[in-house]
């Protein structure tokens, strides 16, 4: 069984490469590719899930019945987004309680005002960071196990500017969060002041959009800066709808999936993807009717 704490994977001071994902198939795949960690991204829940942006749709029952289905299926760490903790302090406590019993091992919470949007999004509200503290204060007091991490995030960057961003993190930093993700930097003159400000403190999160706002670096690249975790939330769901579309549009066209069937798993190499003869097999160990 791979190692669950993602605390000990931060000790190995080597920075952890973790794709988004948003369901169990997601998960499964992503297991089998060799990655240490997996992030629950609440904007590719409601991409994939409601059909809409990233603008606060997606409710904490939601997240937690998906994270509750991923965990079945994978003994990988899981890094989830909860938005704003979807309330105050008090609402933050019941969602960290909820989504550590679904089986996640760190838990984002951030600064945004309600209605929240996408960080890469203009036009965010912010609430103050006396509240978020509150928040985080209130995230470390509800969790069950020191070994899930809480995770600081702000927005602050593209609301209020790069040096309240750093003032507001430290403060959050101050009130005990166990990892800080500043989001939307805009170049690599803030990443190296946030590094310098915090890199021997508190482990760093980069978020890597493909076309947002923060340069796409690299895993070996940011290493080298001083993250110690980088995730790419979007890049599984941006992949599928490519693909899916250009398949739709072939279906449509010529009334058949052939011209696609090269790139298509079949079915056996799908049911081997999903281990169903090893399932199958397990369920004849309970067959009492046997002879």
């Amino acid at each position: 069984m791979k190692n669950n704490s993602l605390r000990e994977k931060l000790d190995n001071n080597k920075i952890i490469l973790v794709p988004g994902i948003y369901d169990s198939f997601g998960a499964l795949m992503a297991e089998k590719a060799g990655f240490e960690a997996l992030y629950v991204s609440g904007a590719s829940i409601s991409y994939t899930k409601l059909g809409s942006p990233d603008l606060g749709f997606v409710s904490m029952s939601e997240v937690a019945a998906i994270v509750g289905n991923i965990s079945e299926r994978t003994s990988l760490p899981l890094i989830v987004d909860a938005d704003t903790g979807f309330g105050n302090a008090l609402n933050v406590q019941r969602t960290i309680k909820v989504f550590e019993k679904a089986g996640a091992r760190a838990i984002q919470i951030e600064d945004q005002l309600l209605p929240k949007r996408c960080g890469h999004l203009d036009g965010k509200t912010l609430i103050t960071g006396q509240e978020m503290c509150g928040k985080i204060k209130a995230a470390l007091d509800s969790r069950v196990s020191s070994n899930t991490l809480i995770i600081a995030r702000t927005d602050a960057i593209g609301v209020e500017g790069f040096e309240s961003a750093l003032d507001r993190a430290q403060m959050y930093y101050e009130a005990g969060a166990d990892i800080l993700f500043i989001e939307a930097f805009q170049d690599e003159m803030q990443i190296a002041e946030a590094m310098k400000n915090f890199g021997k403190k508190v482990p760093l999160l980069a978020n890597m959009v493909e076309g947002g706002k923060t340069p796409l670096l690299s895993a070996p690249e940011l290493e080298k800066l001083g993250f110690s975790i980088v995730i790419f939330p979007g890049g599984l769901v941006r992949a599928f709808a490519r693909t899916a579309q250009e398949y739709f549009k072939s279906l449509y066209e010529t009334g058949s999936t052939k011209a696609k069937i090269d790139e298509m798993y079949s079915f056996d190499e799908l049911n081997q993807l999903l281990g169903t003869k090893e399932i199958l097999e397990m369920g004849k160990t309970y067959d009492t009717n046997k002879k």
